[in-house]
């Protein structure tokens, strides 16, 4: 394995999941972690993949068999070795193209709300990728020709005829983002409204509207900034600048919701990403669920159960279990003690 602070783990969990106890700094979310990797290529911590390896092993590997496939990914200084049931895939689109799907829950989604935009694009990146292989596309080859641009704006001499070559990329592959994430807000503005009423216990409204960083024509909108750019020396326009407005009762949530209205707000987003991957996909997400009970009252606690599908397999992090005796919706699902990089069974009750 060599992951994080893993030499090896070897874990045989039921269908329903896990529950990894153990107190803070010990490994606990490296294993969710490491579930995601493995199913998606994409870790929630970081964007480099040679941190994940544990110090002075050089690589990790990882294995598992989410949803019957088997599926291996190893990394070293030679790149990225990826197989599923033993055949290599040759890169990572087709690595993901039969992959599983993964939702993320933690307590940084409090940012989704309260923070930048770039956490809320990250979240409909998140959905795009996993179930559109256009959209996954696209974001990497627009990613690709926005650095590009950004370093010759940056140079501050004219190359206007290369920064016109890679706005072409930009608009081709921008426009499908822009669409993509326009239907994907269409989708979930109503399962994240249905969530909050059923997290919440109220009738409060939450809204999702699209905030698009240019107008309908993204061509027209970079010709219109193109002095702008140059005198800032970086490309201002584009659905990298693109935004996700949140409203509770028709008031900015960052601004008049509480805290806690802010936590259901960020667990009703996660419950319809979960719900639009499913019926999008074609089968239930894993959940990886990064210590958020100890957070919650039991009514929300309960909600929030009720709320996820009972097929789907979860695997939740917790420094205690007090809350558990409150949740009976777990059903069969194991138990692990984490501590110093090793995790065994708990078989207490």
């Amino acid at each position: 394995m060599d992951f994080r602070c893993f030499g090896s783990l070897d874990l045989d969990v039921p269908p329903a999941g896990a529950i990894l106890v153990g107190d803070n700094a010990q490994g606990k979310t490296s294993v969710l972690e490491a579930i995601c990797v493995l199913i998606r290529l994409h870790s929630p911590r970081t964007h480099r993949m040679g941190t994940l390896a544990r110090i002075g092993s050089g690589g990790f590997g990882l294995a598992g068999a989410p949803w019957g496939c088997e599926r291996q990914v190893r990394h070293s200084r030679e790149g990225l070795l990826l197989k599923a049931d033993d055949e290599p895939r040759a890169s990572k689109s087709a690595y993901l193209a039969d992959g599983g799907l993964v939702v993320w829950m933690g307590n940084e989604d409090l940012e989704l709300i309260r923070g930048p935009g770039e956490g809320r694009r990250r979240y409909l990146d998140f959905i795009g990728a996993q179930i559109d292989a256009a959209y996954r596309r696209s974001w990497s080859r627009y990613r690709r020709a926005l650095q590009a641009k950004n370093l010759l704006l940056k140079e501050g001499r004219p190359r206007d005829a290369e920064i016109l070559s890679y706005e072409e990329i930009l608009v081709e592959h921008g426009t499908v983002l822009m669409e993509t994430r326009a239907r994907l807000i269409d989708e979930l503005a109503p399962l994240a409204a249905a969530a909050q009423r059923g997290v919440s216990g109220t009738d409060e409204a939450l809204t999702l509207h699209y905030l698009p960083a240019s107008g309908p024509d993204l061509r027209e909108s970079m010709l219109q900034a193109r002095e702008r750019e140059t005198r800032l020396r970086q490309a201002v326009v584009g659905p990298h600048r693109d935004d996700l407005a949140l409203r509770l009762r028709g008031m900015p949530a960052a601004d008049f919701a509480s805290e806690g209205q802010q936590r259901t707000i960020a667990l009703a987003l996660k419950l319809a990403q979960g719900k639009l991957l499913e019926s999008r996909g074609g089968k239930a997400p894993i959940y990886l669920m990064d210590d958020i009970f100890g957070e919650l009252d039991p009514g929300r606690r309960n909600a929030l159960m009720n709320h996820l599908p009972p097929h789907a397999q979860k695997w939740m992090t917790t420094t205690h279990l007090d809350w558990l005796q409150e949740t009976p919706q777990l059903g069969e699902i194991g138990r692990f003690k984490v501590s110093g990089g090793k995790c065994e069974a708990d078989r207490a009750p």
